[in-house]
């Protein structure tokens, strides 16, 4: 999963970038509002963590400049300002929740994955399908009840098929999804990948993750006519 970081402390902001890429999101920052705007504004975001207090422009004109975005992210506010009418007032323009500064870094993470099953209507951190299951916030993957030995790339692509099974992902929503956007995958990383995660999943990973030419691909738990599948 894709986050972007808006923060201008630069000693939280790499903290928080460091500690979310060890937890396997895909993390891009920016140190200021119109830089973070920018960002939110040309990328696919997940989840978009936002300081209020922000050089060139504030918090709250960010989420003004992402009103009309069809596609935007889940907002957490994480601020420094404690009082109830600021809380009102983020979430009333549009912020999805709100944590006060300072935090423990473990409730920011319970945050954002509660935002991520949000975005992707699940109501709890386990999603299954065709005999896999998978534990969104221990980050573990089990198939016909054996644990996957997955890299952390392999269990972010494997997540996001998950997230939306039974529709087609095109290879361009996995790229902007699973990868950072100073970190440009080369042109075959994705069907490198896709190739060793069914690998791992023996005789059922084609089945499980099927190739659609010219279309992408798409994780179904059982086969369905092309027709029926979801864009």
């Amino acid at each position: 999963m894709r986050v972007l970081i808006v923060e201008d402390s630069e000693p939280l902001r790499e903290s928080l970038k460091l500690g979310l890429a060890r937890e396997g999101f895909a993390v891009d920052a920016a140190a200021d509002g119109l830089t973070g705007l920018d960002y939110a504004r040309n990328n696919p975001y997940d989840v978009l963590v936002l300081d209020l207090l922000l050089p060139k422009l504030d918090g709250m004109g960010v989420l003004a400049g992402l009103r009309t975005k069809a596609d935007r992210p889940h907002v957490l506010i994480l601020t420094a300002r404690d009082r109830v009418e600021d809380r009102v007032l983020g979430l009333n323009e549009g912020a999805d929740d709100y944590l006060v500064k300072p935090f423990a870094f473990d409730e920011l993470l319970a945050r954002i994955h509660a935002l991520v099953r949000r975005r992707y209507e699940e109501r709890t951190r386990q999603i299954a399908a065709g005999g896999l299951e998978l534990d969104m916030v221990a980050r573990r993957a089990v198939h016909q009840g054996e644990p996957l030995d997955l890299t952390a790339r392999e269990y972010a692509l494997l997540e996001y098929l998950l997230l939306r099974r039974g529709q087609i992902v095109t290879r361009e929503e996995i790229e902007d999804h699973v990868y950072g956007v100073h970190k440009l995958p080369a042109s075959n990383a994705v069907d490198s990948t896709i190739c060793l995660l069914r690998g791992k999943l023996g005789l059922t990973g084609k089945d499980l993750i099927r190739t659609l030419r010219g279309r992408g691909y798409v994780l179904e738990a059982a086969r369905a006519r092309d027709s029926e599948l979801r864009p």
